[in-house]
C-alpha cells in the first residue's frame, strides 16, 4: 500500500501551502515495480555520497505518494510546486501526464486541478532522472548531478482567480525597478494572472518597510478572463536603499479579493542602484564602488547534493568568518533560501546559468541543435524570472570557459546576453573565460580565470599577464578567478605532487595562493577577486571523486591553510595569526623555516624558548629565517594578543621510507 497523505481542511481561504516532503516511496525503473520500494522523506537522492566514485548512478527513479484531495476543493484550483528535480522530470497524476520539466537547478510549477479526484485518495507518480542528455544543460560539469527529488515539494491551494505559480517557476510577482536613489524609488511590479469569464476581483499592492508601515499602495479592478498580466507603477521618497553595509529590505504584499478571487502573495525584496564605475571598470551599488572579494560555492556537502536551509546557514557563516564580500552560484542557482540568507547578510551574489565547459579535453560545451538552444533559453528565464526579487543577486553569469570554436556559439551567447539585459536591465552580465577572441566581449564584465603557475609556467607569470592586460586591454572590466587543489594529509608522509599526479598537498594549495596575493590582492586593474572553491565538493569523473580546491573540506570540519591567508587579508574585524603548515607534525628534513599568516602586525617566533627572526613577505604574510632543529619541539607564535602553537617531531625519530612501505628514491643513472 501506498503511504497516504490525509489533508483535512473544510475550507481553504486564500492561498493554502502544503509541504509534501513525507510518505515517499521510491525505486529505480530498472526494478521494473515498487515491490521492493524504499520509504524516503524529501529531499531526496540517490547518490547520497559525494565520494562513491565509481558507484556513482546516472540512471532514472521513480517516486511515488497519494494525495487525499477534500470534496470541497471543488471550487478551487490544485498545483504542485517542486523546488528543484535533478535533471528532468516528469509528472504523472491518477495516470494523466502533467508535464515535463528538463533543468536540475530551478523550481518548477504544474496545474493538477483537472485530473484529480475529490474526496478520494489521487496517485502521484514522479518519474526523475539524472542521465547525460546532449538537450539539458549543463553538458559538460565537473559537480556531480546527484539525481532525485534533491528540494521540497508543495501543494498550492488557490482560488479560481489567481496570481499564477506557472510562470516560469516564480511567485508570479516581479518587481522591476527603474530608478533608484537616496532621494526616492520608482518602478513597476508586474503581476501575472489565472483568471476566468466572470471575473471580477481588486487587485491591490502594499510596499511595507521594515517597520511594518506602508509606503506605497495602490488598488485595480480585474475584469473578465482577459487580464493575464499587467504592471503596475509603483514609487515612494527617502527609501533606506539595500546595501552591503545596510541591507535594508522592504516587503511586497499582492493581493486579489473578489467572487471565487482570494490570494495573496508576499515576500521581501530590496531596492539598490547597480554601475560600473565607468573611471575604474569597477561595481558600485548606490554609486559607492565596491572591490568584490568573492568565493565560489558548489552544490553539496557531505552528505551529498541536497543541502537544507541549515547546511547553507553553515556555509555562509564560514563565508563570512573568511571576510568575503560575495558568493558566486557555480553552474546553477541553489536553493531559494540561499538567497534569502544573501539578502539579509548583504552578500553579492553572481549567479551562473548553466552554459560551462568541465576541465575534461572529450567534453563538448555547445550543441548547436534547436533542443539545446532551446532549453537554454527556458532555463535562463527560469532563473532570471525566479531570482529577480532578490537584491542580493548582483550579475547574471551567462557562460563559464566556453571554447569559442563550432558554428553558431557567438552568435548564440549574444542572443542569450541580449535576452537577459531585455528581460532585466538593472543587472549587468558577467562570464569567466580563459579563451581569447570576441567571446570576451559580449557580457558586461569579464573574470579571467587564471592558472599559470600551477600546471604550466611560475606563479611569476600571473604578473607578466597582468601587465599585459593592463597594457592592451585595460578598458575591459575584469575581474579574476583562480584556485588550486590542495588535500590534507600529503605532507605527513612526506609525499610530494610529481608530474601527472591527481594529489596536490596542502602546502602546494597554499603557496600558490600566497604567490597569487602578493602579486594581484591590491590591483586596482580587476573590480574583484573570485577564489575556487570556498569549499571542496564531489566529482565522480575525477580519480578520487573529488574536486579539491576548497578552502575547507567537504565534510566543512577542516580550514586548509589557505582559507586562512584570505581571512587574515579579508576579515578586519576578527584578528588572525596562525601558522602555516601546522598539519605536517613529524619532519624528517632539519632545516626548518616557518610562514605565518597575521592581520595584526609582525609576528613574534618562539622555538621552544628561542626566538627566530621574522619578516614581512607580503600582506599579512611573514617568513622566518630558515633554523636547524631536531627531536620534539614546540613552535609558537604571537602577534599582540593573538597567537599559535605546534608541537613537532623532527629528524632521528622518525622511521626511514622504506619501514613506511614506500619505496626509496634513486636517483637515475646518467651517460658520461
Amino acid at each position: 500500500m501506498l503511504t497516504m497523505l490525509v489533508l483535512t481542511l473544510s475550507t481553504a481561504m486564500a492561498r493554502e501551502t502544503y509541504p509534501i516532503n513525507e510518505g515517499w516511496q521510491f525505486f529505480f525503473k530498472s526494478e521494473n515495480d515498487s515491490e521492493h520500494a524504499r520509504i524516503i522523506s524529501l529531499p531526496h537522492s540517490w547518490n547520497n555520497n559525494p565520494l562513491a566514485g565509481k558507484d556513482f548512478e546516472e540512471t532514472t527513479g521513480i517516486y511515488l505518494n497519494e494525495l487525499y484531495i477534500p470534496s470541497e476543493w471543488s471550487q478551487k484550483r490544485l498545483f504542485l510546486h517542486f523546488h528543484g528535480a535533478q535533471s528532468v522530470a516528469n509528472l504523472f497524476v491518477n495516470g494523466y501526464h502533467m508535464g515535463e520539466h528538463r533543468g536540475g537547478g530551478t523550481a518548477f510549477t504544474f496545474e493538477i486541478t483537472d485530473h484529480v479526484r475529490l474526496g478520494t485518495t489521487n496517485l502521484i507518480q514522479v518519474v526523475v532522472s539524472n542521465n547525460y542528455r546532449t538537450d539539458v544543460l549543463p553538458v559538460s560539469t565537473d559537480i556531480n548531478l546527484y539525481g532525485g527529488l534533491y528540494r521540497e515539494v508543495e501543494l498550492l491551494v488557490t482560488d479560481r482567480t489567481a496570481i499564477s505559480p506557472l510562470y516560469y517557476g516564480s511567485e508570479g510577482v516581479l518587481v522591476y525597478p527603474t530608478e533608484v536613489s537616496q532621494e526616492a524609488v520608482k518602478g513597476e511590479v508586474e503581476v501575472h494572472l489565472l483568471t476566468e469569464a466572470e471575473t471580477d476581483a481588486m487587485l491591490r499592492l502594499d510596499i511595507l518597510n521594515e517597520q511594518q508601515k506602508v509606503v506605497y499602495t495602490r488598488s485595480q479592478r480585474i475584469r473578465g478572463n482577459e487580464a493575464k498580466s499587467l504592471r503596475i507603477p509603483f514609487g515612494f521618497e527617502q527609501p533606506k536603499l539595500w546595501s552591503p553595509e545596510e541591507p535594508n529590505r522592504y516587503r511586497v504584499e499582492v493581493s486579489l479579493l473578489g467572487r471565487h478571487a482570494d490570494d495573496l502573495v508576499r515576500f521581501e525584496t530590496g531596492f539598490r542602484a547597480i554601475t560600473v564605475d565607468e573611471q575604474t571598470g569597477w561595481l558600485a551599488i548606490n554609486g559607492q564602488t565596491q572591490r568584490v572579494r568573492g568565493v565560489v560555492l558548489h552544490h553539496d556537502n557531505a552528505m551529498g547534493g541536497m543541502p537544507t536551509t541549515s547546511d547553507y546557514e553553515q556555509d555562509l557563516h564560514l563565508v563570512r568568518d573568511l571576510g568575503a564580500t560575495a558568493v558566486r552560484s557555480a553552474v546553477m542557482p541553489h536553493g531559494k533560501s540561499f538567497y534569502d540568507l544573501c539578502d539579509r547578510e548583504g552578500l553579492l551574489v553572481w549567479m551562473d546559468l548553466p552554459l560551462q565547459r568541465a576541465p575534461f579535453l572529450g567534453d563538448i560545451d555547445y550543441f548547436s541543435t534547436p533542443m539545446f538552444e532551446e532549453n537554454a533559453q527556458q532555463q535562463m528565464r527560469e532563473i532570471v524570472m525566479q531570482h529577480m526579487n532578490h537584491p542580493s543577486v548582483t550579475m547574471w553569469g551567462i557562460y563559464s570557459r566556453l571554447i569559442p570554436r563550432g558554428d553558431g556559439l557567438i552568435d548564440f551567447i549574444k542572443s542569450i546576453n541580449t535576452e537577459v539585459h531585455r528581460i532585466d536591465p538593472s543587472r549587468p552580465t558577467v562570464a569567466c573565460s580563459d579563451q581569447d577572441g570576441l567571446i570576451n566581449f559580449i557580457t558586461d564584465l569579464i573574470v579571467w580565470h587564471q592558472e599559470v603557475g600551477w600546471q604550466r609556467g611560475t606563479t611569476d607569470d600571473v604578473a607578466i599577464w597582468r601587465d599585459q592586460l593592463k597594457e592592451n586591454w585595460s578598458h575591459l572590466r575584469s575581474a579574476i578567478s583562480y584556485g588550486g587543489e590542495g588535500f590534507l594529509g600529503m605532507r605527513r608522509l612526506g609525499l610530494q605532487r610529481s608530474k601527472g599526479s591527481s594529489w596536490v598537498s596542502e602546502r602546494q594549495q597554499a603557496q600558490f595562493h600566497e604567490e597569487y596575493c602578493r602579486q594581484l590582492a591590491a590591483d586596482s586593474l580587476f573590480w574583484g577577486i573570485w577564489i575556487e572553491n570556498m569549499f571542496e565538493y564531489g566529482s565522480a569523473r575525477r580519480v578520487y571523486s573529488l574536486n579539491g580546491q576548497g578552502l575547507v573540506t567537504l565534510n566543512r570540519r577542516e580550514k586548509k591553510d589557505a582559507y586562512y591567508l584570505y581571512r587574515a587579508l579579508w576579515n578586519k574585524e576578527q584578528p588572525t595569526v596562525h601558522l602555516v603548515d601546522r598539519r605536517y607534525r613529524l619532519r624528517s628534513d632539519e632545516q626548518q623555516s616557518f610562514t605565518v599568516y597575521s592581520s595584526v602586525g609582525e609576528p613574534t617566533l618562539l622555538i621552544n624558548d628561542d626566538t627566530v627572526a621574522m619578516h614581512a613577505y607580503a600582506p599579512c604574510q611573514y617568513r622566518s629565517d630558515t633554523v636547524l632543529l631536531q627531536g620534539s619541539v614546540q613552535v609558537r607564535v604571537s602577534a599582540d594578543t593573538w597567537g599559535d602553537v605546534v608541537n613537532l617531531q623532527i629528524g632521528s625519530l622518525l622511521r626511514p621510507r622504506t619501514r613506511l612501505g614506500l619505496p626509496q628514491t634513486t636517483s637515475p643513472q646518467t651517460k658520461d
